[in-house]
């Protein structure tokens, strides 16, 4: 009884009732005003917060959810993040518990004179003034991570040092190393930019807070009344609050007018107002209505508060800092490219010092005119050269903004790049019922009065039963008529409000005009509904007896029968009449429940109850009313007026979705507020629940002492080959230990059915502590939290505006939306990998060995350090960014999500394939034909190998350098033209070219492969046949049979990777398959 009796109290409360009170305190009228104002203020204050009121909102509901569930937390101690931290604060706070006599002792101030203007410097001094302190602006170190992040410290290091070499170490300086030193630099500022195009930030929140405070106030201060600036209050003042005003501090409320409510929409986001109260009505500092909270607006009514807390110190502060606070840890992508520079380092350094020590220790003693210090320098920024692919960071921008768009075209709106990676990594979606896998259409198809049960509609008059039920569902009820829509037929009509009340409304009409019953009724006091409560409350009276103080009030619920039932004592009967609620009655009304609950049909209860208004001695916007209504509804003692089912069909598309994503390897698991076996029966139709009914189990299959195999303590890993399904409610699901979520996490179908927000945040953190990646769909404000918790939240654009701020991604269409996200999230990541398979084999491996070769066996540097940056940022990178455009291969959506622990971006898989298998193909034959060229021209391969310097001296050393240039050219030309034939084969992983052609069919067209490549060409004619450059970098021209003969090597190559996929694909499990990258 007590749990009830709090239930209500902690549901928001509504006032009907338009008293007016002529007392005038300390000189200040308390005074109702017109409702005009109050509405065109609303308007103006949601236009004015749409920039920060849906970003505080989600911190709002997340903090207050954190408050709610306090004493269901963790045992375990963890690091505390900033919202934990936030909501240990507020849970300190007691200015809602205090009495007002002990407020005022610790505000040392007075409701008569407020407070004195002496102590008012000394309080701001104490307490800052009454603004937010913007939050560090972080430039400096987001300059620092756009220049230093990734590969930018080595590329301005290497160009520093080849700038040294040319000058002062050069001797004569070379300007082929300024040109390098200069290029290196332009690369290093190129990439800066485009990291700082990448970065994904949308905190304005600062900005836009100020314009959300008042500019002034009016204040008791030395028992005057006193207007000052906003920013001047301090703990202690003594405000006044009108219609209309922006409440400028966090204040204790000290009186109320009858009708004093606050829009609250900036904080909660949800639009109705909320009533005021002097006494507190709730535990949590963020839901009690005897806080009047910074930033809200007075919508009606007049009321008095004390200043408890002002800038940074009141809530709206606080959740403003915390919204722009810049968010910690990486996204898996994130975390993939920072891996990869993490190895390229490691390999630049241990290439870099093997150099050094060569040189160091036998190349400077045996050959010291071979390679000086400048060389050397040259040598070592060359190998840092070779190995950073300098345009990865312009083709990750690239595709994943390629990616983005192509998503955002097909109605799937990504509000962060890296969502759109992790996307493909989503092992587990824990999608909401209503709206998301329903139509959101809902419908009465049944109602029971007593025993008779009845179909709508309903043929022949209704009776005095049925009008009964009528009035109580078309009395407690939210939902409005439009009336530009009242000439059409019924079913076309449309309502105001959310589904459920519409349907119900809707069934109401249908026995008798809403409308006339409403003129007869009015409504004194409410409880909306709500998720936690799962009940309606309104208390009537007739208006033609309203000033009769022996009247009669109607209280009316509608709600949840497994709520409401326990709270009836009689029900009302076909006839008219009523009996007591015996055990047999229940029994047959928990029957036609269940029955309801099994056809897939959400069943509500309605009941209604007479009561005498000198029960209630209490004005109705005041804490005592509130407890005696309380009181009043859990007695036991309210007539079951009848049943009602409601049918919301799932969408025609959910049963193919839901099979393609379990086809993709994904877990889809319903979280909905509905009865068990409703719940039950629509995941059934929408495929969610496949296996018989009686093989579905429940919460006694968990074993609070359950152990994985293995040793204790093992951690997670989930058996993929079980098969159960299970159904739970949110009352059982917060009595599992880790041993039961262990052992539920093993379940291929979940369906959790009477889940609060509490609960749908705790399913998300569960599951995301057993490695899964999960994303998790919702519509409400109430779904903001675990929206903003999972890995990935999904929102509807027809969700509220919180729901879309806590959202990584938003449907603009149908649920369906969700299949495109999921394959455009693998795609991504394979493109990705497709991006550095193709950048590494030239761009790396080919051309770290003519470092190599040159520094281990004194031959000349056959590529210059010059053409390897024109290869990395030219050449190559833009062909790599054409990868972006590239289709989802076949099995996309037939195999398993990535797993982040095993499955990266770059692994020894690709490594193998990158270097050892075209890697070394293309460097082969780039040498071959390199000093093939330069023994025809007159300068044999034997008079250089070894000879470190030291050639012969009928070749001189013009005429070595000569043609070690046109070698270098040749050598450039030929990794040009094979790396064609790699941009054609890197197009997919195990799929044949002419299974997914790069022209022809529309499913793998990719028409951008071939500007770039005609791109490619250009940048070769212009580094090799223009005078200018050809003086600056030392290339020359190449002949047109080095042209042809690269590319009979690169369809070599091609036809290498065909046969290669054609064993992968023939044997999967092979020893191919199991190295194939």
């Amino acid at each position: 009884m007590a749990d009830q009796t709090t239930e209500i109290k902690d549901s928001g409360r509504i006032q009907f009732q338009d008293l007016e009170s002529n007392a005038a305190r300390h000189g200040f009228p308390l005074q109702r005003q017109t409702t005009d104002m109050s509405i065109r203020t609303m308007s103006s204050v949601r236009s004015r917060a749409v920039t920060i009121g849906a970003q505080v909102a989600v911190e709002y509901r997340a903090i207050s959810v954190k408050l709610d569930s306090e004493s269901q937390k963790e045992p375990e101690l963890k690091q505390k993040s900033h919202a934990d931290e936030l909501a240990d604060e507020l849970k300190e706070l007691q200015w809602h518990s205090l009495s007002l006599p002990e407020v005022y002792e610790r505000l040392q101030t007075s409701s008569t004179t407020g407070l004195s203007s002496s102590k008012v410097p000394e309080l701001l001094k104490t307490h800052g003034a009454n603004i937010p302190t913007p939050p560090p602006s972080r430039l400096a170190h987001k300059i620092f991570m756009y220049f230093f992040g990734g590969f930018g410290s080595l590329l301005l290091i290497g160009g520093i040092l080849v700038l040294i070499a040319y000058k002062p170490l050069g001797n004569p300086p070379a300007p082929a190393n300024a040109a390098l030193g200069i290029v290196l630099l332009i690369v290093f500022v190129i990439q800066a930019g485009f990291n700082a195009w990448q970065d994904y930030s949308s905190s304005k929140v600062m900005n836009s807070i100020m314009s959300m405070l008042p500019d002034t106030c009016l204040v008791l201060r030395d028992g005057q009344q006193t207007q000052i600036s906003s920013t001047q209050l301090v703990p202690g003042d003594i405000l006044f609050v009108r219609l209309g005003d922006k409440i400028a501090a966090d204040l204790r409320m000290l009186e109320v007018s009858m009708d004093l409510k606050f829009d609250r929409s900036v904080l909660t986001g949800e639009s109705k107002p909320s009533p005021a109260t002097v006494d507190s009505t709730d535990n949590n500092y963020l839901e009690t209505r005897c806080i009047a909270l910074q930033g809200t607006h007075c919508v009606s009514g007049s009321g008095i508060g004390v200043v408890c807390d002002t800038g940074d110190g009141t809530v709206f502060g606080r959740l403003a800092k915390l919204s722009s606070r810049p968010k910690k840890g990486l996204t898996p992508l994130q975390r993939e490219i920072l891996r990869f520079v993490f190895v390229i380092c490691g390999l630049v350094f241990i290439v870099v010092t093997l150099v050094i020590i060569l040189w160091a220790a036998w190349l400077r003693r045996s050959y010291p005119q071979w390679i000086n210090v400048p060389l050397l320098i040259v040598d070592c920024v060359s190998v840092a050269v070779a190995f950073i692919p300098e345009g990865l960071p312009i083709a990750l921008a690239t595709c994943l903004t390629i990616t983005a768009h192509s998503m955002r075209k097909n109605n799937i709106l990504c509000k962060s790049l890296a969502t759109v990676e992790t996307l493909g990594s989503v092992s587990l979606l824990c999608s909401d019922k209503t709206g998301t896998l329903t139509k959101n259409k809902m419908f009465v198809t049944d109602f029971c009065i007593g025993h008779v049960k009845h179909t709508v509609p309903h043929s022949g008059a209704p009776t005095a039963a049925m009008l009964e039920l009528q009035a109580v569902a078309g009395l407690c009820n939210a939902g409005e008529f439009d009336a530009t829509t009242l000439h059409l037929p019924l079913e076309l009509q449309k309502i105001m409000g959310d589904a459920t009340d519409q349907s119900i409304l809707r069934f109401a009409q249908s026995m008798s005009p809403v409308a006339e019953l409403r003129e007869k009724w009015k409504r004194v006091y409410e409880v909306p509904f709500n998720s936690k409560n799962k009940f309606m409350l309104s208390l009537f009276e007739e208006i033609s007896k309203q000033d009769d103080e022996s009247g009669e009030y109607v209280l009316m619920m509608k709600g949840a029968p497994d709520i409401l039932l326990p709270r009836c004592g009689s029900v009302l009967l076909p006839d008219g009449s009523q009996a007591a609620l015996s055990t047999g009655w229940r029994d047959h009304l928990q029957k036609t429940q269940i029955q309801w609950a099994m056809e897939g049909k959400r069943v509500l209860l309605l009941a209604s109850k007479r009561i005498p208004k000198s029960r209630f001695p209490s004005a109705p916007n005041t804490a005592e009313f509130a407890d005696q209504i309380n009181a009043t509804s859990v007695a036991g003692d309210l007539r079951l007026t009848g049943l009602v089912g409601i049918v919301d069909p799932p969408r025609d598309e959910i049963p193919g979705v839901i099979a393609t994503l379990r086809g993709a390897g994904l877990r889809v698991f319903m979280v909905t507020g509905d009865f068990r076996l409703t719940a039950q029966s629509i995941g059934r139709e929408c495929g969610i629940v496949t296996v018989p009914p009686d093989q579905v189990e429940d919460f006694a299959s968990l074993d609070r002492n359950y152990k994985m195999e293995g040793k204790p303590g093992a951690k997670y890993i989930r058996d993929d080959n079980f098969e159960g399904a299970i159904v739970l409610e949110g009352s059982e699901l917060m009595t599992l230990n880790d041993a039961q979520w262990d052992q539920l996490a093993h379940y291929k179908e979940i369906v959790f059915a009477r889940t609060t927000p509490e609960q749908k945040l705790r399913i998300v953190k569960e599951f995301q502590k057993r490695d899964e990646v999960v994303a998790m769909t919702g519509d409400g404000v109430n779904d903001a939290p675990s929206l903003k918790e999972a890995d990935v939240g999904i929102a509807l654009a027809s969700g509220s505006d919180v729901a879309i701020e806590a959202a990584d991604m938003v449907l603009m269409g149908s649920f369906e939306g969700i299949v495109g996200a999921v394959r455009s999230g693998r795609t991504v990541f394979d493109n990705l990998r497709k991006t550095i398979a193709y950048l590494l084999p030239a761009g790396t491996f080919s051309e770290l060995w003519p470092i190599l070769i040159n520094v281990c066996f004194g031959l000349p540097q056959i590529l210059s350090s010059f053409l390897m940056i024109v290869i990395c940022c030219f050449t190559d990178c833009v062909a790599a960014m054409t990868l972006a455009y590239e289709k989802p291969e076949a099995d996309t959506l037939t195999r398993k999500p990535r797993n982040n622990r095993t499955e990266h971006l770059v692994d020894a898989k690709l490594i193998f394939h990158a270097y050892f298998c075209i890697g070394v193909i293309e460097c082969v034959c780039s040498m071959a034909m390199s000093f093939w060229y330069m023994q025809r021209q007159g300068l044999p391969f034997s008079a250089l190998w070894l000879h470190y310097g030291n050639v012969d001296p009928k070749y001189s050393p013009e005429f070595v350098t000569k043609i070690t240039n046109q070698g270098s050219s040749v050598y450039f030309v030929t990794l040009v033209v094979m790396q064609f034939f790699n941009l054609m084969a890197t197009r997919t992983r195990r799929l044949s070219i002419f299974q997914q052609p790069p022209i022809g069919v529309k499913y793998s067209r990719n028409l951008y492969l071939f500007p770039a490549i005609v791109f490619a060409i250009v940048i070769v004619f212009v580094f090799c046949y223009i005078p200018f450059f050809q003086k600056l970098i030392s290339s020359t021209p190449v002949d047109v049979e080095h042209w042809f003969l690269p590319a009979a090597f690169g369809l070599g190559l091609l036809l290498f990777d065909e046969g290669r996929k054609y064993m992968v694909r023939r044997w999967p499990n092979g020893f191919l398959g199991r190295i194939a990258w």
